[in-house]
This record gives structure tokens, C-alpha cells and sequence, in this order.
């Protein structure tokens, strides 16, 4: 599972679009980035690790499972950047508070089991900034993520994930002491979908009609979001 993770997740003309735009704003969110130091909590086979170390930052990547983190430390090898990769719970991260500049964080709150602890985790060890995205309650997503419990409850191999309101995420950031300075809603129309058509251009022109109508801000997900420390 953790050499075809990247392919199942990223693979594609649709998965391609979104590692790009993933890390596009990452760096837009972040920068500058060089010498900065940088958590990346739920680091999978460490992809946004990676990118952000070939932009100059110093970075540590968070994962609950070795297998992850195996091909992590190998991509990373390969790539020629060097990147500390550990094992580590997003509930409960093992560094002390305000250790690194920026957080990152996606992917992940969709699946943990409490998302709130994971989002005060990751406020808890920035002493600046935090990058996390998560599927809105209010798109699209929220009738995938329902047919997918249903289907993981009858027992079929489906990836279950949860969907969250703006109100309840933006509340959560508040109390750790944050504020939400940006975010980017980046579909409409589940990914799913997009995925099946397989085209970047048909994605493109549909997303773009969507999106100057105004539904993309309206409904649009995954939402990106990067949040401050009040004060910073």
C-alpha cells in the first residue's frame, strides 16, 4: 500500500493538478521559505516534505505508519534533501510547543479520529503559521463521504473519510489562539468525478465556468487553509 499510495492518490492527469496546485500552495502560503523550519504532520510517503526541503526549508515529517515513512526516507534520498522523518500521532505530537515556524498538515484531519485535537496539535507546535486542508461540509464531498459509509459499513473496500463544517473549523483555530489569513477552495464537482473524466483541460474549463458563477467559493472543496498565530 505505501509504494502505490502516491499512485492511487496522485496518478492520473486529475491527481497530477492536484499535487501541483497542492504545492503551489504550500510555497505560496508559507514563503518564504528557506531556512525555515517546518513540520509536516501526516507526512505519508513525504511528498510535500520533499517539496518544501528542494525550496530550502528544514524540514521534519510526522507519520503514524513506518511503511510511509520507509519510502519517504527513500524519495527523499533521491531526491538529494535531507528530511527527518519519524514515527509520530497527530493527536499528540512529540515536540514541545511553538518548536517549529509552520505546520503542515493535509490530508489527514479527514481520517483522524479526532480532528479537533490533531488541528490544537498542530497550532500547539508552530510558533507561526499552519497549512491544513480538509473536505467542506458544504460541497459536493458530503455526498461522497456519506456513500462511502454506508458502503465501508456493508463491508466494501472503500476509504471512508469525514467531512467538515467552515463554522466548526474556523471556531476550532480560534480557540488555539489562530486566525484564518487565506484559503482556496479548489472544486466544485467531487474529484471523483474529475478523476473518471481523466482530462486536466475538460476539468479545467468545467471548474472555471463554476468557478465565475460563484459556486466554487461557495461549495468548492478541498479547502486549503493557512492560519497565523494572533500576534505573529
Amino acid at each position: 500500500m505505501a509504494e502505490r499510495f502516491d499512485a492511487m492518490r496522485f496518478g492520473g492527469p486529475i491527481g497530477r493538478l492536484l499535487a501541483e496546485t497542492q504545492e503551489r500552495l504550500i510555497a505560496s502560503f508559507l514563503a518564504p521559505v528557506e531556512n525555515s523550519t517546518v513540520l509536516d504532520v501526516g507526512t505519508g510517503t513525504g511528498r510535500a516534505a520533499i517539496a518544501l526541503a528542494r525550496r530550502g526549508a528544514r524540514v521534519t515529517g510526522v507519520d503514524a505508519s513506518r511503511e510511509m515513512l520507509d519510502v519517504a526516507e527513500r524519495r527523499a534520498h533521491e531526491a538529494g534533501v535531507a528530511v527527518a522523518f519519524l514515527r509520530g500521532d497527530a493527536h499528540a505530537l512529540d515536540f514541545p510547543d511553538r518548536t517549529f515556524d509552520a505546520v503542515v498538515c493535509l490530508r489527514v484531519l479527514m481520517h483522524t479520529p479526532d480532528w479537533r485535537q490533531s488541528l490544537a496539535e498542530l497550532c500547539r507546535v508552530a510558533s507561526g503559521r499552519i497549512v491544513f486542508d480538509y473536505p467542506a461540509a458544504s460541497s459536493l464531498a458530503a455526498l461522497q463521504a456519506g456513500t462511502r459509509h454506508v458502503m465501508h459499513a456493508w463491508g466494501a473496500n472503500v476509504e471512508a473519510y469525514r467531512v467538515l463544517p467552515e463554522r466548526a473549523v474556523r471556531s476550532a483555530i480560534e480557540r488555539a489562539g489562530f486566525r484564518i489569513v487565506d484559503a482556496h477552495r479548489q472544486f466544485v464537482l467531487p474529484i471523483a468525478f474529475h478523476k473518471r473524466i481523466g482530462s486536466a483541460q475538460v476539468t479545467a474549463a468545467i471548474e472555471g465556468t463554476l468557478a465565475r458563477i460563484g459556486l466554487c467559493r461557495l461549495f468548492g472543496s478541498p479547502v486549503t487553509v493557512v492560519a497565523e498565530r494572533c500576534g505573529y
